[in-house]
């Protein structure tokens, strides 16, 4: 079985006002019609790609991963802290309403460093060894410290473009129970302080069948590419970056750690 990484527990809000927000609220034109042309442009950028288009990647081929190992229970420290103090990590669903669907309120936590190229610079002075590794990525377009509750499980669901790969390193995982991830059909397990490569285009999900939280530390990169998959990848993630999903999120984000949202968001 493959090795892979980890999550924390969050108080619960309201749901219900959060449901009927996010079916008021249209889902982006990007991300409506986007998912119409998405398997030729994932078709197109997987000809293009430099490194295997397998579910879970070799991180091997990843010389930076081997860092991040070497410095994880820093990593692991201050990600700890930085979830315990004011005004901690939000539930996901709060912050990126596309993501309402598939992360209940209070159940996924997800405390941002970078997110689609934008620096969340008050999060990342609270962790300032990670920001220096994570700055070493190649590619680097988003960060975060994943966090799920005890008893979640994150439904089968797919990323927006094949552009991206994301790697997970474990830095709490709970040993009591069974917490896995499926890609594809490929069943990995994260192990704290070892990571995970995967091509989240692939259908995935999430379990945490433990009575503990799972904190892993998330890092989404651009995959190695030659053109012209490096073009389309490229023209892709500027208008995603661009799109009023990604600046709805930003601004959630920028609330919450202004204190302007609910504790229990």
């Amino acid at each position: 079985m493959d090795v892979a990484t980890s999550e924390v527990p969050i108080e619960r809000k309201s749901e219900t006002r959060f449901r009927a927000e996010s079916c008021a609220r249209p889902r982006p034109l990007l991300l409506r019609w986007g998912k119409h042309l998405r398997g030729t442009f994932d078709r197109l950028i997987a000809t293009s790609s430099l490194v295997p288009n397998t579910p879970v990647l070799d991180m091997r081929a990843f010389p930076w991963t081997a860092v991040l190992r070497a410095d994880w229970e820093a990593i692991r420290d201050e990600a700890v802290a930085a979830i315990a103090c004011q005004p901690g990590a939000p539930s996901l669903a709060a912050i990126s309403p596309d993501h309402r669907a598939i992360a209940p309120l209070g159940k996924w936590r997800s405390l941002f460093l970078w997110g689609y190229g934008y620096r969340v610079d008050e999060n990342l002075a609270r962790c300032p060894r990670t920001s220096r590794l994570i700055e070493q990525v190649p590619g680097l377009t988003s960060a975060m410290f994943s966090i799920l509750e005890p008893g979640t499980h994150i439904p089968a669901h797919r990323g927006v473009t094949k552009g991206l790969i994301t790697c997970h390193m474990g830095l709490v995982v709970p040993r009591d129970g069974d917490v896995r991830m499926r890609v594809g059909n490929r069943t990995v397990r994260w192990a704290e302080g070892e990571t995970l490569v995967f091509d989240d285009t692939y259908d995935h999900e999430v379990w945490n069948d433990s009575a503990h939280t799972r904190i892993v530390l998330l890092i989404q990169f651009r995959r190695p590419l030659r053109n012209p998959g490096r073009w389309i990848a490229d023209t892709l993630l500027g208008v995603l970056r661009r799109s009023a999903f990604v600046q709805e999120a930003r601004a959630n984000l920028r609330r919450w750690n202004r204190g302007e949202m609910p504790a229990d968001a």
